[in-house]
């Protein structure tokens, strides 16, 4: 299983577990910042009235080491709520085409080029060093924020083209990244996420062309894996 995959499925859906440097006060005090506590609200409501997201995604992995950046790209769709469970399905199709589904805390991965299939439990892969992305905030409240994180709101920016609400996010605990930047839309939606990890190499994840709360049948969550198929568990 590729690191970039386990990455996303550790990390894609902790918040869903997943999460995000430090507020100029506290995030305890949050109420009290202003926007900050204005955004929160506003990603608070749209946590409540998610019922479903499609969109397509891009990857950045960033290694500044070496100075170089693979790009992932490839499309997801997302029920929080369906069947009191959450589903994912990740479907990437450069630079290669791998196809992952998360129903509750169990993942599935298909790699069609080698004709694999991995079988897991995402708490298991929590474990691992990772990033995140946008789709870990969605499933967070901001109670859930607040006592996770220390949050600093850092101002407008424009994020795939549209005007957000941009937050840096430290974990309160011990965690296998250092930081992130989160990009919110005026609706409430982080539609950008990036991760600082240990090693100093970046994850971003941008949500475009963005569906909410479209009729998604969960019968799309099932993976075509061929009978052929190798299966491994991880």
């Amino acid at each position: 299983m590729s690191n970039v995959m386990k990455k996303i499925v550790r990390n894609s859906f902790l918040g869903i577990s997943l999460g995000f440097a430090m507020l100029v006060a506290s995030a305890s005090s949050v109420s009290a910042q202003g926007p900050l506590g204005q955004i929160l609200n506003r990603m608070d409501s749209f946590n409540r009235s998610l019922q479903s997201v499609q969109a397509d995604v891009t990857m950045l992995k960033h290694n500044p080491q070496l100075g170089t950046t693979d790009t992932y790209t490839g499309s997801t769709s997302y029920l929080p709520k369906a069947k009191g469970k959450m589903y994912v399905r990740l479907d990437w199709k450069k630079p290669s085409v791998e196809n992952m589904v998360v129903i509750g805390d169990d993942y599935k991965l298909y790699k069609p080029g080698i004709n694999q299939l991995y079988v897991g439990k995402v708490n298991r892969a929590k474990s691992s060093a990772g990033a995140g992305n946008a789709l870990a905030f969605m499933n967070m409240s901001k109670d859930q924020l607040k006592a996770n994180y220390n949050i600093v709101y850092l101002g407008e920016e424009n994020a795939a083209g549209q005007m957000t609400w941009k937050l840096q996010l430290t974990p309160k605990a011990a965690a296998n990244y250092k930081s992130a930047e989160l990009w919110v839309a005026p609706n409430g939606m982080p539609i950008q996420a990036k991760v600082l990890e240990q090693t100093n190499d970046t994850t971003t994840v941008i949500l475009a062309n963005i569906k909410e709360n479209q009729t998604i049948d969960v019968s799309i969550f099932a993976l075509s894996v061929p009978k052929n198929a190798k299966t491994i568990k991880v």
